[in-house]
């Protein structure tokens, strides 16, 4: 794929890829971008100044080029009413989704809020609220179950990281050598939100990493990207494995989690497990399980690097033994005898 196509599409701020999701995905986009403008070379030196993750500068920087290719030259010169019509288009026509529509308002507000000093009511009267939903959650057997069906050692042990540290599947995919130098903890570095954190990691994980990593001892990542024609080579034993872990070891970029993504679809089907589950369903049972063995709510949201506790306690809705210890107590508020 060229780079220029490339260069027009989503970037997920928590995975860093090219994202496919329908939301995001540049419909009759050109193969080749028109130059920046002025204003949008300065905007892009901003941003960096900002030290704003570089998954959200580049988002930002697709919107507003999105909104100038729009209008066929420089935003710069567009009025509040413009950008207002141009945010509906993507709405109503584009069917954009809350967490597009907020991420397109937050970068119009930081080109002609905070880089043009433009001081606009539109986003602040712009809403895109998400349906609240509870997230899939698997029960240890369910997990159990799924872990059984995969068969490609990257992949359970990707799988098996995932879940046993309560990971995002980006973290999990550039995980380096150097964040398992702590014994009995994982180094996670410029995770969501630009932050690090520590996690437990637990000691037979720490030995399937190990077993893993000295498959192929790239000297960067655990997950090297095993790059084109993985899967048209016969890779299950002999010859054409060694030489295909082999060229694990020179990977010039880490796993790529479209793959990830691929393997649990498949998996899951075998498994025969919900249709709604997702990679990030094994961060949920992980959070859930944590819970139902009596870990500390506090101490799951620093494992899991929220930023507020509100965001963990929607898993106290989805613990089996919470729900079993409350009925208990609802089925004692009327004495039999009263």
């Amino acid at each position: 794929m060229a780079v220029a196509r490339l260069e027009g599409m989503a970037i997920s701020k928590s995975t860093r890829q090219v994202s496919t999701h329908a939301s995001t995905r540049k419909g009759g986009a050109r193969a080749v971008r028109v130059p920046d403008s002025a204003a949008l070379v300065r905007f892009a030196e901003t941003l960096k100044l900002r030290s704003l993750a570089r998954a959200t500068q580049d988002e930002y920087l697709r919107f507003v080029r999105k909104l100038a290719a729009h209008h066929g030259g420089d935003p710069s010169g567009l009025d509040e009413a413009q950008v207002r019509a141009h945010l509906l288009h993507l709405k109503e026509a584009r069917h954009y989704s809350p967490s597009s529509m907020r991420t397109a308002v937050a970068a119009m507000r930081a080109f002609f809020g905070r880089h043009l000093g433009l001081d606009w009511k539109l986003f602040d009267l712009v809403r895109s609220p998400s349906a609240k939903k509870l997230p899939v959650v698997l029960t240890r057997e369910e997990v159990a179950r799924f872990f059984s069906v995969l068969r490609e050692p990257r992949f359970k042990t990707v799988f098996r990281l995932i879940y046993a540290c309560g990971l995002r599947i980006g973290e999990a995919a550039r995980l380096e050598v150097r964040d398992l130098r702590e014994p009995g903890r994982l180094h996670l570095r410029e995770t969501k939100g630009n932050k690090e954190r520590y996690v437990p990691l637990p000691e037979a994980m720490r030995d399937e990493l190990r077993a893993w990593w000295k498959t192929h001892r790239h000297p960067k990542w655990i997950f090297p990207g095993v790059g084109r024609g993985w899967k048209d080579q016969s890779i299950n034993s002999g010859p054409a494995r060694t030489a295909a872990l082999a060229k694990l070891a020179h990977a010039v970029e880490p796993m790529g989690v479209g793959s990830i993504g691929h393997c649990l679809r498949l998996a899951r089907a075998e498994a025969r497990l919900p249709q709604g589950m997702v990679v990030h369903t094994l961060r949920h049972s992980y959070a859930t399980h944590l819970l139902d063995a009596g870990v500390n709510i506090r101490l799951i949201s620093a494992y899991l690097g929220h930023s507020s506790l509100e965001t963990t306690m929607i898993y106290l809705h989805l613990t089996a033994v919470n729900e079993s210890h409350a009925r208990e107590a609802v089925a004692r508020l009327l004495d039999p005898n009263g």
